[in-house]
């Protein structure tokens, strides 16, 4: 009896037998969580460049004003512009 059960002990350890047939879940899993967080950084880094330009037009443009170089109409005029795209 003792001899069965520290048989079945023994092997119940194995990496070697037949284990589950999920095992394929899980580095599909890191892969997927890989890609998907590479595709949010990209896509964060792409809309944050493209806001870039506007912003910076913006600015651009209030310090123009700010300074007396154009006046209140041109200033809207210029900004209604830069809101469009």
């Amino acid at each position: 009896m003792l001899n069965t059960l520290n048989t079945l002990v023994m092997s119940a350890d194995r990496w070697d037998g037949d284990g589950p047939a999920f095992w394929p879940i899980f580095p599909l899993v890191w892969f997927l969580m890989i890609v998907t967080f590479a595709y949010l950084v990209i896509r964060w880094g792409r809309r944050n460049r493209a806001e870039c330009g506007r912003r910076s037009g913006q600015s651009r443009l209030a310090e123009r004003f700010a300074a007396g170089e154009i006046d209140e109409d041109e200033y809207r005029t210029r900004k209604a512009v830069l809101d469009e795209k």
